[in-house]
């Protein structure tokens, strides 16, 4: 045997070895098709299979028998009758004799719904020109610079006349403009990843490594990437690593044993989302999950990965049928806490700049920091208990804010427990929930009012920051997946000055470092006070590092104008208004800003200086030093 004949033979028997071992990150090379001479060498892991036959529309859908690989449980057969383009699929005699057509779970390409066929389909090589775009991102320090999200379904954001969505070619010429004009700082996608039914939104996945034929093809969305990075926009996607997808065609109970799954059942059986949960601790099912997420950040060179549903990987007792305790007598799900530990070292260590984001609901377990100290090892969390606290409390009468204060005042407790994201994401607004428009009190000239005083709260809590589609103009529908955004309301004065506010509002942001320089730690905020419930205004400072860098923010949570307002500053001088959620241009009614405040030597609180100033009905106020002297506090 020639030398370069055992090299690929010792490479092949590698692969096969630290795929059984949860080590191999690229077994995508490994199973599924791959172009070999003048044909197709096609493999499937299916290790108790009693025999398994490749079928599709090349051989009229009848069995092309595959041989075994005892040792690895891997069928393999290749075949020169194939082209570029055909579908195929796995006829599986599983281990109780059934035969059943399985699709390919390492497939990089499925045919249009309703069909789940795989395609064979190669990618052309890229010659990607974001290079300025990554150099960057190793240069910069995700937690000290700001980090706005516009979360997206990518096909309900707009649809043609004709009713079918937009693709990735198409939201490459749109999407990517209007996120520059709107001035946010990353997209994040809803899973892309290949399902059947759209009303899972993505959440229930059959194709780990192939796009949804649904968006368009796999190079339109790299396009799209690239477009972003061009634009200096980065790029994240949802990724469903907990569940898949139950159609008896796709992955449950491949070989017709528990494969993918738990061998036991009600640990199998997600019973909340009607899916099957993976065997996080079968390394075969490790190696699978890792090297489909190593397979979008590097193809597609995203910025980050969402790990959906993290609470129901680390918790035996987080579905709502039975459970078995572990053998410590608790809940903790062993497999699913240190997979994800794995899964986030691999990342890192290969991709230290790509941002992993957890959707995490419990406050058990630590989420973000690092592994070694007991952490999953995440770089984000969503602060869902941030989310469902303050859309109570807007939704609420004004009359009852003050015996509710707390809901706006208690994530100051914790809320650098983690490294937190704030989302007001599309579970907030489908289901019954309202918009979130519409879940503001009051008419609508005051939900509106509402709506930019709780973006503005947004904005300045400490956190970084995730919008969905259509919520920065304030929809008054919910959102429907299978619809387009209500562009339309873009004619309304209010709506378009809604998204105008959104819009100024995200660069204010990005445009003042106190809002997120020093986001990782309590130097970042100071509270003035959170005490004034019989007023129901809230006040506080964000700081950056430099002494005189720092914003005052005033909330007014009721429909009164509060005039000759007293607030204590930490420093004589002048200070000036910068923000206002109630001036014309945006849906209010005022004209003109503030005047200039001085501070006068009148002790407040802990303050000895304090300012005057005007807050607007059901608005908020940001004011900034102009001239002061921070020699004596």
């Amino acid at each position: 045997m020639r030398k370069k004949e055992q090299e690929e033979m010792q490479q092949f028997d590698d692969a096969k070895r630290t795929f059984l071992s949860g080590e191999n990150f690229y077994a995508q090379h490994l199973l599924g098709a791959h172009r070999t001479g003048n044909g197709y060498v096609f493999r499937v892991w299916a290790p108790n299979a009693l025999a398994v036959f490749l079928v599709g529309d090349f051989n009229d859908w009848q069995g092309l028998p595959m041989e075994k690989d005892d040792a690895s449980g891997i069928w393999q057969v290749y075949t020169d009758i194939v082209n570029e383009g055909d579908l195929y699929k796995f006829k599986v005699r599983q281990a109780n004799g059934r035969e059943i057509l399985k699709i390919d779970p390492f497939a990089v390409r499925f045919e249009k719904r309703p069909g789940d066929a795989a395609e064979l389909y190669s990618f052309p090589e890229k010659k990607w020109r974001d290079g300025l775009w990554r150099g960057r991102s190793k240069r910069s320090n995700a937690f000290k610079r700001p980090l706005n999200i516009y979360e997206m379904h990518a096909s309900s954001w707009k649809h043609h006349e004709d009713g079918t969505p937009f693709s990735f070619a198409d939201l490459k010429n749109e999407l990517v403009p209007y996120l520059v004009e709107m001035n946010y700082t990353h997209v994040e996608f809803m899973p892309l990843m290949e399902h059947p039914l759209g009303r899972s939104w993505g959440y229930q996945l059959i194709g780990y490594f192939a796009m949804s034929s649904y968006y368009g093809t796999p190079e339109e969305f790299q396009d799209f990437v690239e477009a972003c990075h061009l634009n200096n926009i980065g790029v994240f996607v949802d990724w469903v690593p907990g569940h898949y997808c139950i159609n008896d065609d796709t992955l449950p109970y491949y070989d017709g044993t528990p494969q993918f799954e738990y061998t036991d059942p009600d640990r199998a059986k997600n019973n909340r989302w009607g899916s099957i949960n993976f065997d996080l601790g079968k390394p075969q099912v490790q190696s699978f999950l890792i090297s489909s997420a190593m397979f979008w950040i590097e193809m597609f060179h995203i910025d980050g990965i969402r790990v959906d549903a993290v609470s129901s990987m680390i918790y035996r007792d987080y579905d709502d049928g039975p459970w078995t305790p572990n053998h410590e007598g608790g809940n903790r799900n062993f497999e699913g806490y240190y997979f994800l530990q794995k899964l986030n070292a691999v990342i890192k260590l290969a991709h230290p700049n790509v941002l992993m984001i957890a959707e995490e609901s419990s406050s058990e377990t630590p989420v973000t920091g690092m592994i070694e100290s007991g952490s999953l090892g995440f770089d984000f969390k969503w602060n869902m208990g941030w989310m469902n606290d303050v859309l109570r409390f807007y939704e609420m009468d004004p009359v009852h804010r003050k015996d509710n204060f707390n809901l706006i005042t208690f994530s100051f407790m914790y809320m650098m427990q983690e490294n937190f994201i704030l989302p007001l994401s599309h579970d907030e607004v489908v289901h019954g929930k309202k918009s979130l428009m519409h879940k503001m009190w009051g008419d609508r000239y005051k939900q509106f009012a509402q709506l930019r005083n709780l973006y503005t709260y947004f904005m300045m809590h400490p956190g970084k920051k995730l919008l969905f589609m259509g919520s920065e103009w304030g929809q008054f529908l919910e959102w429907k997946f299978d619809e387009g955004l209500e562009w339309n309301d873009l004619n309304d004065p209010l709506n378009h000055s809604m998204q105008l506010f959104t819009s100024e509002l995200n660069d204010f942001y990005k445009n003042q470092t106190a809002l997120w320089e020093l986001e990782d730690s309590y130097d970042t905020i100071e509270i003035i006070d959170a005490d004034n419930t019989s007023e129901s205004i809230l006040s506080f400072m964000r700081k950056g590092k430099r002494k005189k860098d720092f914003l005052i923010v005033i909330l007014n949570m009721t429909p009164i104008e509060r005039n000759d307002f007293h607030i204590g500053v930490p420093y004589s001088g002048t200070y000036k208004e910068v923000w206002n959620t109630e001036m014309k241009e945006f849906g209010g009614t005022w004209t003109k800003h503030n005047v200039d405040c001085q501070s006068e030597p009148i002790k407040f609180k802990e303050y000895d200086q304090l300012i005057k100033t005007t807050v607007p009905a059901l608005g908020a106020i940001v004011l900034k030093p102009e001239s002061i002297n921070t020699r004596k506090k």
